[in-house]
């Protein structure tokens, strides 16, 4: 081709532009910024940012355009996140979908063709380095190799205060192999939680990827990376108990796997009445030290012991756990300070087989567990949670 013109633009912050005829481009590159693969061609392909930009906005757009032709392919290197985006334009265009890792080097490379020839442009930038950032602190759950119940929630905390709570949500996803609708509750300063409409279907893989670096989480800070967790969801275990009657019945997937006598709280007073409502298992210890909340010893009703195969159900202090003290009023009356008294037997039984997130659901006594006490999140409606978006 004689006489053909190929120029590529770099535009924002310090933008260069070449203009050279293609027989002294052939094979060489202008300041490292772009190379003409093969021919010429008198329309530019123009990245956004420009080459040797610095301080560029994590949260900031790259964009590459081709004057003339198609865009083959584009893709943008870096230590920190992976920048993906999308074409338009029929492929005239390309935008960056997500942000950036604050403080870190990227290059990007655009191939585009027009007729019979290929041109090739590249850009290199770094980003600002944020004064603050944001992590995630923990994702519960994220225990490797648990499996968990179909009531469970994701609760994720932060390292700090969250200022744009909407911006951050916007970069959490949950992703279940089998679609369930959701919706995120922020419950402090730096924590939300995620919770299902209804239960988890269960027997599935659900992904947790957060977004996070480069979004702008308001007051100054920046994501400073991604983020993920895998949940396993286990069978489908549910336990359902009437304190009147003193059994539960505990089924998994559907299928009875056994029915446990116990003795609940006494209900003497409303501290020693076991909550109703739908609770979730929270953790198991064997052997756990019970006390007597908010008394020392000598106080009237004090009591320290000593009991094995517990598993929470509340966080104000509601377990079942093995109690061979009580096995004759077990099935028949309720004698204990709140727990479930099961028999050793039974109490290592359902210590074997329980999931964090498992339910428990249990009527009876005019006390409910209160949606904040524990993982008590069930005993709001779907509608009242999602009102804790910041997104609604």
């Amino acid at each position: 081709m004689t006489g053909g013109r190929f120029r590529l633009a770099l535009t924002g912050g310090t933008a260069a532009v070449a203009m050279l005829t293609a027989g002294s481009l052939a094979g060489c590159s202008v300041g490292g910024v772009g190379k003409l693969a093969s021919g010429g061609s008198s329309e530019p392909v123009t990245i956004t940012p420009a080459n040797g930009t610095a301080q560029v906005r994590p949260d900031g757009t790259i964009e590459v355009k081709a004057g003339g032709g198609k865009l083959q392919n584009v893709t943008v290197k870096g230590e920190g996140a992976t920048v993906t985006g999308k074409f338009g334009d029929g492929r005239r265009f390309w935008r960056s979908d997500r942000t950036m890792t604050p403080g870190t080097a990227y290059t990007v490379t655009a191939q585009a063709r027009d007729g019979g020839e290929t041109r090739t442009a590249t850009s290199s930038f770094t980003t600002l380095k944020a004064e603050r950032t944001l992590k995630i602190a923990d994702v519960t759950p994220n225990v490797k190799g648990e499996k968990v119940g179909v009531g469970m929630p994701i609760i994720v905390t932060f390292d700090g205060p969250v200022t744009d709570r909407a911006a951050v949500e916007r970069a959490l996803r949950v992703t279940p192999e089998k679609p369930v609708e959701g919706a995120w509750r922020w419950v402090g300063q730096d924590k939300a939680i995620y919770r299902t409409k209804t239960y988890w279907e269960p027997h599935q893989t659900v992904r947790f990827h957060a977004r996070l670096a480069g979004v702008n989480a308001g007051g100054g800070a920046y994501g400073a990376e991604d983020a993920q967790a895998t949940l396993t969801i286990g069978a489908a275990q549910i336990t359902k108990g009437d304190i009147r009657k003193h059994h539960m019945t505990v089924t998994r997937d559907g299928k009875k796997l056994r029915t446990v006598p116990f003795s609940a709280g006494n209900g003497q007073t409303r501290e020693y009445t076991t909550t109703s409502g739908v609770h979730l298992l929270m953790e198991k210890g064997n052997p756990v030290t019970m006390t007597a909340p908010g008394r020392k010893p000598g106080d009237p009703g004090y009591y320290k012991t000593v009991v094995d195969h517990a598993v929470r159900f509340s966080n104000s202090g509601e377990f079942t756990h093995s109690a061979p003290w009580s096995v004759g009023s077990q099935g028949s009356a309720n004698v204990s300070h709140g727990c479930l008294n099961l028999s050793p037997a039974n109490a290592r039984w359902y210590y074997d087989i329980m999931q964090r997130g498992d339910v428990i659901e249990l009527t009876g006594t005019d006390r409910q567990v209160e949606w904040d006490n524990g993982w008590g999140f069930w005993q709001m409606s779907f509608g009242k949670w999602r009102e804790g978006s910041a997104l609604r």
